[in-house]
């Protein structure tokens, strides 16, 4: 029909023109609010459930760290059944002769502090006296004195001891907890190299952040738990010859603090300072500070980040941060656990998602930002020389200009 044939014969409309796509994620300030929102009620959450997942998270580490010896026996043909009970009573072992060893030294302390007494009272009388002198009031030095009593210190430490676990029965359940999830995860970490292999085939990026994470926690808590002893060692053989009492019980507790990067240093140093300023003064004081600041130095800032090397690619002060939020969070459990809590954060937010990879400079891995330094700093010094060159030239010519020639 010629209507149909005019209708054909029309152009077509024009198409709508799309919108440029803009290469910035439209509403990024909301996504990100949301995703705080959801960081902090995951953590309050965590903080609800410490005591389960603390004991967790604790055994799935115990049982990570000691998995090359199940490895080590299935390669000699030990069966998969033997090899799984030699790991759990390793496990066993070892967590029980530190939980003596800890119940030991703290039986020690209860028994030390009275002893000192009429030292620290004394040491309460001078510091009454330097009060007075600075113009404190009388009152308020009596006050401040009578609050003091060594014999309350003790009863002060068990009162925290009992707030970690939750006391007799909250003692009971962390070991019950732990000691089940060590089963069952050693039972079943017998099938994790399959189960990584499968994950792999399909999702590689995650595959690679498992064991990135795995030996991660491996390399640090083996390494840390090695020189922890060696430091704890040293302290209290060095302890013990400056005549400092309870030097076992500091040694104890250095390797303890070993645990907790940056402040677990501080917490360790102070007992050793208060009992050498007892028994021996201010020179005893300045000996203990010199052998823990260079065995501190030598071990947690040479040796420590040669061995662990690139395993705990984390700041500094990110890692400061880690110990006060999980500590926060979970507890002295969370101080004790703050790195391989927060690889397992890292793991699950940036090694298994290769798209937000351009943010693990900001956390920590900085070997390529150490070279690009490293050739910036070499073409500054390039060109600082260049400069000097030509200041040299520009001052010899004009030495030249200036003498008189001979005619």
């Amino acid at each position: 029909m010629w209507w149909k044939k005019k209708h054909d014969d029309a152009p077509p409309p024009p198409k709508p023109e799309r919108p440029a796509v803009s290469a910035v994620i439209p509403h990024r300030n909301a996504f990100l609010l949301l995703g705080l929102a959801g960081l902090v009620v995951t953590l309050f959450g965590i903080a609800a459930m410490r005591d389960v997942f603390s004991s967790t998270f604790l055994a799935l580490v115990l049982v990570i760290c000691v998995h090359p010896v199940r490895r080590g026996l299935e390669r000699r043909g030990v069966p998969r059944g033997i090899s799984t009970l030699i790991v759990l009573l390793t496990v066993v072992l070892l967590l029980g002769g530190f939980v003596f060893a800890l119940v030991i030294s703290f039986a020690q302390f209860a028994t030390l502090l009275p002893e000192y007494a009429p030292e620290f009272e004394t040491w309460a009388a001078t510091a009454a006296q330097w009060l007075e002198s600075l113009g404190v009031g009388q009152e308020q030095v009596n006050a401040l004195m009578s609050s003091f009593d060594p014999g309350k210190i003790v009863g002060a430490i068990g009162s925290v001891v009992s707030s970690l676990l939750g006391g007799a029965a909250g003692f009971i359940s962390f070991a019950v907890i732990l000691l089940t999830m060590l089963i069952l995860i050693t039972f079943d970490s017998s099938y994790v190299p399959t189960v990584v292999v499968g994950i792999g085939r399909k999702r590689p990026e995650v595959a690679t952040g498992l064991l990135r994470f795995a030996d991660g926690v491996r390399r640090y808590m083996v390494a840390t738990t090695g020189l922890g002893i060696a430091q704890g060692l040293i302290n209290w053989i060095a302890l013990a010859l400056l005549g400092i009492p309870g030097a076992a019980l500091w040694g104890m507790l250095s390797f303890l603090c070993s645990f907790i990067p940056n402040i677990g240093y501080f917490i360790a140093l102070i007992p050793p300072l208060v009992f050498g300023a007892l028994v021996g003064g201010w020179p005893t004081v300045v000996a203990v500070l010199v052998v823990y600041g260079l065995i501190n130095a030598v071990i947690q800032s040479i040796i420590q980040p040669r061995i662990v090397g690139n395993a705990v690619s984390l700041s500094q002060s990110l890692t400061f941060i880690s110990v006060l939020v999980w500590a926060v969070v979970l507890g002295p459990m969370g101080a004790i656990l703050a790195v391989p809590l927060t690889l397992l954060v890292r793991m699950l937010l940036v090694d298994s998602n290769p798209s937000v990879a351009w943010v693990l400079p900001a956390l920590g891995e900085v070997d390529d930002a150490k070279r690009e330094m490293t050739q910036l700093d070499a073409e500054a010094k390039l060109e600082r020389m260049q400069r000097r060159e030509e200041k040299k030239h520009a001052s010899a010519a004009t030495r030249a200009d200036d003498e008189p020639t001979g005619e």
